[in-house]
């Protein structure tokens, strides 16, 4: 046998490595690729986008790598990255997809990709996550590309990311460090600055490190160090300090969401008072859930074909074909390996999901791995006390940008799902009865007559109850109706038992009839 043809498999290797950056770069595969290139200039929240572009980043001057390094800096500026991913136990399909939602993350966060690096190995390395060689190799693709950051796909230990940062000469960040930074730039209500920057904190307090003598100087000293009285003692070191500091700062933050929950739990209990049913709209991130609000309500809500662009909940009226009024809430989008950190500081914002009546989860119809979306959401929602127990719409949304073969192969795995366009309207009217059929219902039928002096029951019934029917009579207003429990009793002693009764002006105390679910009371 012949000696391999080493040159040949050279050019081979090099041909899929190419590829592989075609693919990442192209950004096929992301939650971003089915809106790709269509006109957004007529969405919802125009002045907000424009704010928003106003502070993009900006490009810089290659020699800025030499002569710049204060992060002050790198936040204004355009960051040119290169992604990292290490392929242990997933299909090559599946790193590549993940390593383009990547570059679409570091793209929302104001960054310009230029360069990918995908190694196989059983395990990450301890010291470097790749490995002594394949850093070096990613050293001199940095220096080649001209780049200034690493982001690497998956999180990072403090002691990974300190050595592979020595080993490139370069800032590295990891997946978890690149989804609260956008999360930082989106957070507008002060809610969810304090949520953000909690996590952020959480996250950087395992993760300060030294700069040299800067980070290690001592308050106090020792004597030989001539200090004399004061000076005697280890003192603390400036990085104990920070992290004093820190430490401090979570606190009040945590005391700042414990003090705003209050107001967000005082306007779900106004709700429930009310009995007003409630549905909220979750799903991956830019999968069309803010778009869906608009149709369904009206409402003018921020809608931006980026990643993350909602992150606060917002809460808008709807009302049934017959008249029934509930709220739509549009929550935080989802994504793979979600931070934990993010996770418990938007719990408060993520309990609007969990004390739904109602789940829509919009998926991504368009998208290459609509399932995995799916997979997704729930595995986030599962830390949610009693969110996976809420009864769930699934909507196939963009069917008008998904491929016929496709959307009907989701129907066969989601087979009560709906298919619709937010953008277009197509299939809404099937999903707003889809809602209507799905919301909780009163399940108390009454009959009664209400005088005409008790006209604030009668606009009850209406806000609370479904009216079956309603007619006027010498008596007052006849009324038949499903109310609940609560409702019932305020309503009991003018439960009649036949129209000839009303048109006496007689009540009586009539049982209450409960619907076919439940027990006569």
């Amino acid at each position: 046998m012949g000696e391999p043809d080493t040159g040949s498999e050279r050019l081979r290797d090099e041909a899929a490595a190419e590829s592989l950056v075609a693919r990442i770069l192209a950004r096929r595969g992301t939650a971003l690729e089915s809106t790709q290139g269509l006109d957004h200039s007529r969405d919802a929240g125009e002045l907000e986008r424009e704010a928003r572009a106003g502070t993009r980043r900006v490009q810089a001057d290659r020699k800025d790598r030499e002569e710049i390094s204060e992060v002050e800096y790198r936040q204004v500026r355009l960051e040119k990255v290169v992604l990292v991913a290490l392929r242990t136990d997933q299909s090559e399909e599946e790193v590549d997809t993940s390593l383009r939602e990547l570059a679409a993350l570091a793209e929302t966060a104001g960054s310009e990709v230029l360069d990918a690096l995908v190694q196989k190995r059983t395990h990450p390395d301890p010291a470097t996550y790749l490995g002594s060689g394949k850093a070096k190799e990613l050293a001199e693709i940095v220096r080649a590309a001209g780049a200034d950051t690493v982001i690497v796909d998956e999180e990072l230990a403090p002691s990974q990311r300190r050595g592979l940062e020595d080993v490139v000469d370069a800032k590295v960040v990891d997946r978890t460090a690149l989804i609260l930074d956008i999360f930082a730039q989106h957070a507008k209500s002060r809610e969810g600055k304090a949520q953000v920057e909690l996590a952020q904190l959480e996250y950087l307090l395992p993760r300060l490190r030294g700069w040299g003598e800067s980070m290690s100087r001592q308050a106090g000293g020792r004597v030989a160090a001539g200090a004399g009285i004061g000076s005697r003692g280890p003192g603390e070191t400036k990085i104990e300090l920070d992290r004093r500091r820190i430490r401090t700062r979570m606190a009040k933050l945590r005391e700042e969401i414990r003090r705003m929950e209050p107001a967000r739990r005082t306007q779900r209990l106004s709700r429930r008072r009310g009995r007003v049913p409630s549905a909220a709209i979750v799903g991956y991130t830019n999968a069309g859930k803010s778009t869906l609000l608009n149709r369904l309500t009206g409402a003018e809500v921020l809608v931006e074909d980026a990643l993350f662009a909602t992150l606060d909940p917002t809460v808008r009226k709807a009302k049934t074909s017959d008249g029934r009024a509930y709220t739509l809430t549009d929550t935080v989008g989802f994504v793979r390996n979600l931070p934990t950190q993010l996770v418990e500081a938007f719990r408060s914002t993520l309990e609007e999901a969990g004390e739904a009546d109602l789940l829509i989860h919009v998926v991504d119809a368009a998208h290459p791995d609509p399932v995995g979306q799916v997979a997704a959401v729930r595995t986030v929602l599962s830390e949610i006390e009693g969110a996976l127990e809420i009864p769930e719409i699934i909507v196939l949304n963009k069917a008008d940008l998904a491929e016929p073969e496709r959307l009907a192969l989701l129907r066969t795995h989601f087979p009560e799902s709906v298919a619709v366009s937010a953008a277009t309207g197509t299939g809404i009217e099937e999903l707003a009865f889809r809602i209507e059929t799905a919301l909780p219902r009163p399940r108390v039928e009454v009959e009664l007559v209400l005088p005409y002096s008790r006209g604030d029951l009668v606009h009850r019934i209406h806000e609370e109850g479904e009216v079956d029917s309603e007619e006027y009579v010498d008596a007052g207003t006849r009324v038949r109706a499903r109310v609940d429990q609560r409702l019932a009793a305020d309503l009991e002693p003018f439960v009649v038992s036949s129209l000839d009764g009303a048109l006496a002006g007689e009540t009586h105390d009539w049982p209450l009839h409960a619907g076919p679910d439940g027990d006569d009371e």
